[in-house]
């Protein structure tokens, strides 16, 4: 589902141009990973290096919910909460069906950057700063839609059912960002939160590409 453009210039209108232009949508890797003619082994390395960032529970949403409640966003971290753990099962069970993560030179330094990438992330979305965890959370939701791009693609290939998206819509996301924006340091910690999410989403692709010329 792409990120509707919004009018005007609030939190919603700043905070979707920052996906657009910064989350995975703008990335090569999610969109030749979702093709036909991937390398099984690629698609394969994705999946399982997607699991080490998202297939964890709590996840990023679960965190946030605990960490950074506001009145505005419980019935939409609910359903994000909900929706998350589907999209986990539906992670991992696409995942162990394009098998295990191919050998790949400097494994060790990829485990290195994966664990530092999973530290930021819990570092974000257990943030007690009114507004940071949050925007983590807000961040992966909006972004998900690029990441179900080649995770979708990988079920179809694989003869697996894919999974409805019931995660919050973007206009409902960027709703819920207009309506907990209204005080400036929030706003700040939230653009912060969902900011710093992304980078950890570029980073792997980044890493993930890679991966995959080094192994030729």
């Amino acid at each position: 589902m792409a990120i509707a453009k919004t009018d005007g210039c609030g939190a919603a209108e700043r905070l979707s141009r920052i996906v657009l232009a910064d989350g995975s949508a703008g990335h090569d890797a999610p969109i030749r990973l979702a093709r036909a003619d991937a390398l099984l082994r690629d698609v394969a390395d994705a999946l399982h290096q997607l699991c080490s960032l998202h297939g964890r529970h709590p996840g990023v949403v679960d965190h946030a919910a605990r960490c950074d409640p506001h009145p505005a966003a419980g019935d939409w971290l609910q359903q994000a909460a909900a929706a998350f753990a589907d999209e986990r099962a539906y992670l991992i069970r696409v995942s162990a069906a394009a098998g295990p993560p191919p050998g790949t030179p400097g494994q060790a330094a990829a485990e290195a950057a994966l664990a530092a990438q999973r530290h930021a992330i819990d570092l974000l979305s257990r943030s007690v700063r009114p507004g940071c965890a949050l925007g983590a959370a807000i961040g992966v939701t909006l972004d998900w839609p690029s990441i179900r791009r080649p995770l979708d693609a990988a079920a179809v290939r694989l003869g697996l059912e894919t999974l409805p998206n019931a995660l919050p819509s973007p206009a409902h996301t960027l709703r819920l960002v207009d309506a907990i924006a209204a005080e400036a340091p929030v706003e700040r910690a939230m653009t912060f939160g969902l900011q710093q999410l992304l980078a950890q989403h570029r980073g792997l692709w980044d890493l993930l590409v890679a991966r995959a010329e080094s192994r030729g």
